[in-house]
């Protein structure tokens, strides 16, 4: 099993572009506006007077890694960073994500027994881990309804459905799926499921699969918490895709192809669940193995980040065509070595990657009008950080 979650597990440990590029979607016109941004001009959102809690998640077996889920606090109108010690008893907690109560913390135990574990907030009191059913487990979110907890298997390939009881706490494990078709891509050694996330309607939940070079779609019962496949959405073969993420209107996606070094926006229909790919276009990322790790999209739908952590930049697109289409406008170095994980503040004013070489959280402020990134100071350092959650 090994090679593949080696690769992954351990590819971080080893040892900006300017020109405006146009990428096409799957549903366009030649007549379409072609202005970096179309969403409605709004207000900033207003911001919150003092520090919030920032979560950072690690490895605690690597060498030079973390001793458990990182805690601290962040100002949201300076970015500026202060550690608050160490939640311990939670091992390999590469991925973190917080119920939509905020009173729970869920992170994933990437090991080979999988496990996933809820905490407490904000007393950070662990209550308890489920296994995942299967090895690997890198990626968690919780369902909008806050009733299920979605996970990713990479080592296995599997998808996993926990229920989410009132306190908070995970019951047993409803539903497991493996990828076990179609066949691996070019170079693979077979499926490596890499994030589970919930569509934007809600009836829908969708699997990455970076070894199958497919993107699954479940139907998930939301009285049982069980799974029913209705759709899959190939990549062409060897593009090894990672993470995707919505655009707020809930029609359009952006996918992270991790090993062809591309960005695909995907055309999404709520009614049947169905994805449709468009061509895969650059990442801003230059030349050669980069990496790219993943997308966050302004809450307005103005503009998306995508993480490449080959060229250790954050590219940014202008979002144009209600989603429909990304129009590259540059990249910022983000100060660190390898930003594997990146992040909006809730309000949106700020942006954070977790740098896991460099074992650092970098900060940008965030320009509402134009989206530009403006760095917010020295990088914040915590060991092996691969997430970066701010509350």
């Amino acid at each position: 099993m090994g090679d593949r979650w080696s690769r992954r597990r351990f590819l971080g440990a080893a040892t900006a572009v300017t020109a405006v590029a146009a990428i096409p979607a799957p549903v366009t016109s030649r007549s379409a506006p072609t202005a970096p941004r179309e969403a409605p001009v709004s207000s900033p959102p207003s911001r919150p007077a003092g520090p919030r809690p920032l979560y950072i998640g690690t490895y605690t077996s690597m060498r030079g890694g973390g001793r458990g889920i990182g805690l601290a606090a962040y100002d949201p109108r300076t970015g500026r960073i202060s550690g608050k010690g160490t939640l311990t008893g939670v091992p390999d907690p590469s991925y973190l994500a917080v119920h939509p109560n905020g009173r729970t913390l869920y992170a994933v135990d990437e090991r080979q027994d999988g496990t996933v574990t809820a905490v407490r907030l904000p007393g950070h009191e662990i209550l308890g881990s489920r296994s995942t059913g299967g090895a690997g487990p890198c990626h968690v979110s919780v369902h909008p309804s806050g009733r299920w907890l979605l996970s990713a298997n990479f080592a296995s390939g599997s998808v996993a459905v926990h229920p989410i009881k009132a306190s908070g706490a995970l019951g047993e494990r409803t539903a497991l799926v493996t990828h076990s078709s179609p066949p691996p891509g070019p170079g693979q050694q077979g499926p490596h499921a890499h994030q589970f996330l919930t569509a934007p309607d809600g009836r829908h939940v969708i699997a990455v699969d970076l070894g199958t070079d497919t993107v699954y779609t479940y139907r998930l019962d939301q009285s049982r918490g069980t799974l029913t496949e209705v759709s899959r959405a190939r990549t062409r073969p060897g593009a090894g895709p990672r993470h995707l993420t919505f655009h707020p209107g809930g029609r359009f996606a952006y996918l992270a192809n991790e090993l062809d070094n591309t960005a695909v926006v995907c055309a999404y229909d709520p009614a049947s669940g169905r994805l449709t790919l468009g061509e895969p276009q650059s990442t801003g990322g230059g030349r050669g193995t980069n990496y790219p790790a993943q997308f966050a999209v302004t809450r307005d739908g103005a503009y998306a980040y995508l993480a490449n952590r080959g060229h250790n930049t954050v590219t940014r697109y202008g979002i144009e065509a209600r989603g429909a289409r990304l129009r590259l406008l540059g990249s910022v170095p983000v100060g660190g070595d390898f930003p594997r994980h990146l992040a909006l503040s809730p309000d949106g004013g700020l942006l954070f990657t977790a740098n896991q070489r460099s074992s650092t959280v970098s900060v940008f402020h965030v320009d509402h009008g134009s989206g530009e990134l403006r760095s917010a100071g020295e990088p914040f350092a915590s060991p092996v950080a691969v997430c970066a959650l701010p509350l």
